[in-house]
């Protein structure tokens, strides 16, 4: 039983991966620039999260929150 679903799947494999080689060949690089774009936008967003957290309006509203928060009883 096996073995006529193999047979009769075969062509429709074959068809697969035979538009998938025509269509592959014309966007070759198409994922890899994409994750390449990806990646250097991920790396400016981080910069920039960076300088906004390290600033210093930032820094001290964390400390002010930090003491605040120390300050409470429970």
């Amino acid at each position: 039983m096996s073995t006529l679903r193999a047979v009769r799947t075969l062509p429709v494999r074959a068809a697969v991966r035979l538009q998938t080689m025509q269509g592959g060949e014309r966007e070759a690089g198409m994922t890899t620039a994409e994750y390449a774009v990806g990646t250097v936008a991920a790396c400016g967003f981080s910069g920039v999260l960076y300088k906004v957290i390290t600033s210093d309006a930032v820094l001290s509203l964390i400390k002010g929150v930090i003491s605040k928060a120390f300050r409470l009883s429970f």
